[in-house]
């Protein structure tokens, strides 16, 4: 994590935070003792941001997106002794 800053500070030194979250990562801001924002780069915000693909799509895009996996619904085999 990068330079943390105090809301007083960050608002006088704007250019330097958004400076330091390019080249060093996110900067978190703080008031009164709490960290309550964090700058990052814009790139960094594209990357969190980016929509999270379920389950369900991750194996439909993946190479084995093709197989079958439906399950054999026939009645099971009558010659099988338990």
């Amino acid at each position: 994590m990068g330079h943390v800053w105090q809301l007083q500070e960050a608002k006088s030194k704007l250019s330097q935070v958004v400076e330091d979250a390019l080249v060093e990562g996110p900067q978190v801001i703080t008031r009164r003792g709490v960290e309550v924002a964090v700058v990052l780069s814009y790139a960094e915000y594209a990357r969190l941001s980016r929509p999270k693909t379920d389950l369900v799509q991750f194996f439909q895009e993946s190479p084995l997106g093709g197989l079958d996996l439906s399950r054999d619904r026939s009645l099971p085999r009558s010659d099988v002794v338990l």
